[in-house]
């Protein structure tokens, strides 16, 4: 069984470890047929949109994405693509696992954690406006539906896979409509999974308590913003965000990618880390199986696990956690071991 998939090669370094991801997948004989296609700079670069209406249309049809970092802009130009993927094809769901890897020395140990966000509203609606010279909004929005879909999805994701506890994190006692909304729809959805722990913190508390000791948690489950920057603040316990795969997923479409930064400023170099491209890949592989019964694809899944692990764990690592390796040096290393 073969399954479509769009590469999305994005900017930067991402060409380049999207390249030795599909090496190892390829190696691994992972059941995936590549489709190409561009988003973010590389797309203007050629005159197309920063979100090429093909690129679109090319995730819907299969399905199924594996995407590169693209670039953003800071305070000007074109908005991120990541934002205008995830409104388009509905992938409400951010899902980002974070655990720590034997031969990443990191300040915490025996983190395994997952961070559920949800993708389309608050402040990442972008509705702001200028109400005069010097004077802007910016409007944060909520709503039941999506509330109540991102908490069921914590839930059923936790019950899946044998988790003990969802932890809320939110700061309702300040955005009592808002916020106030989410931990109420939360509350509501967890009434329906008892074996399922349930915790709510006010968003600055649950930070104190993570960077305290981040064993303690399980599942994270916030809105958009909080989840965003507490999903970075987790990568941090176990050596960043090389190291750390991420997933955004919708009830027909899922996007996998690398979380990290395109990093222009090391890009044509060969030597960034292909890790998190590849962990995401291997998401991506689970993914198949849960959703289209491909036993075939959690094995390689299995057997890319194994062998990145055997390599980080013998030393066999890039710059950024320590080793001496190149990005296609590193591939090269994880296929010996499959």
């Amino acid at each position: 069984m073969q399954h479509a998939a769009v590469l999305i090669p994005g900017d930067g370094i991402g060409p380049e470890v999207a390249e030795a991801v599909r090496r190892v997948l390829d190696a691994a004989g992972a059941p995936v047929a590549w489709q190409t296609h561009l988003a973010g700079q590389a797309a203007l670069d050629e005159g197309d949109d920063v979100l090429p209406d093909s690129t679109v249309e090319a995730v819907r049809d299969t399905g199924l994405a594996l995407k590169g970092p693209c670039t953003t802009p800071v305070g000007r130009g074109f908005t991120s693509v990541n934002v205008k993927l995830r409104k388009a094809l509905d992938l409400y769901a951010a899902v980002r696992p974070v655990r720590n890897l034997e031969g990443v020395p990191t300040r915490f140990e025996g983190v395994d954690l997952v961070v559920v966000r949800e993708n389309t509203e608050g402040l990442y609606s972008g509705v702001e406006n200028e109400i005069t010279e010097g004077v802007v909004t910016s409007l944060k929005v909520a709503t039941q539906r999506a509330c109540e879909r991102i908490a069921r999805w914590a839930f059923e994701y936790a019950r899946r896979r044998g988790r003990q506890k969802v932890t809320v994190l939110h700061k309702a006692n300040i955005m009592k409509l808002t916020d106030g909304l989410f931990l109420r729809t939360a509350e509501a959805v967890a009434g329906e999974f008892p074996e399922i722990g349930f915790e709510a913190l006010i968003i600055d508390a649950g930070c104190m308590r993570l960077v305290q000791e981040p064993s303690q948690f399980d599942v994270l489950l916030m809105e958009n913003l909080y989840g965003d920057v507490v999903s970075d603040l987790c990568a941090g316990f176990v050596g960043g965000l090389g190291v750390v795969p991420g997933a955004n997923l919708g009830q027909d479409c899922a996007v996998f990618e690398a979380v990290h930064g395109s990093a222009p400023d090391i890009a044509g170099k060969g030597g960034a880390s292909p890790l998190a491209l590849l962990m995401s890949a291997v998401m991506m592989l689970n993914h198949l199986k849960e959703t289209r019964g491909d036993a075939e694809a959690a094995a390689v899944a299995d057997r890319i696990k194994a062998a990145y692990s055997s390599a980080l764990a013998a030393g066999a690592a890039t710059r950024d956690v320590g080793g001496t390796l190149g990005t296609l040096a590193f591939a090269d290393a994880v296929i010996e071991r499959l």
